[in-house]
């Protein structure tokens, strides 16, 4: 089989994704959420759409997973006083905790995957990742996505 870039990332996303996945179930989480929660730690409240718009998901995607996170005690919703119709969403204990938990648990797997790389060659792939991902969004932009 051709080795292509397009298919070593297929292969590598679904990799991390079959590794993280028993650690989504023990913390009582759905897929896609775990990444809610890291950015709900760094910057909330804040509203979905700025989720949505973050992840590049659909905002309807966005508000089923904050019903569920809510229903799980995991975050809350405050009405924003500004906007009547938005709601601010921010963490509870159990989401910071469910967060730190994940966080130990990705930079564990990063540690594995990286395994034998030396420290420039991290950050060159951290670089190079960050570039891919510019360029591909920029195209987007360009084309009109």
């Amino acid at each position: 089989m051709e080795r292509t870039f397009h298919m070593l990332l297929y292969r590598v996303f679904h990799a991390q994704k079959n590794y993280m996945r028993p650690h989504i179930g023990e913390l009582g989480l759905g897929i896609g959420q775990p990444k809610l929660l890291s950015y709900l730690a760094d910057r909330s409240p804040c509203r979905q759409k700025e989720l949505a718009d973050y992840f590049e998901i659909d905002p309807a995607a966005v508000s089923r997973m904050m019903e569920s996170l809510e229903k799980g005690g995991f975050v809350e919703r405050q009405a924003d006083v500004c906007k009547r119709r938005a709601d601010l969403v921010s963490l509870t204990d159990r989401g910071r905790e469910a967060n730190r938990q994940w966080r130990i648990r990705g930079r564990q797997m990063e540690e594995q995957m990286l395994k034998g790389f030396s420290q420039q060659e991290r950050e060159q792939f951290s670089e190079y990742l960050s570039r891919a991902y510019h360029n591909l969004k920029e195209e987007g932009t360009r084309c009109g996505s």
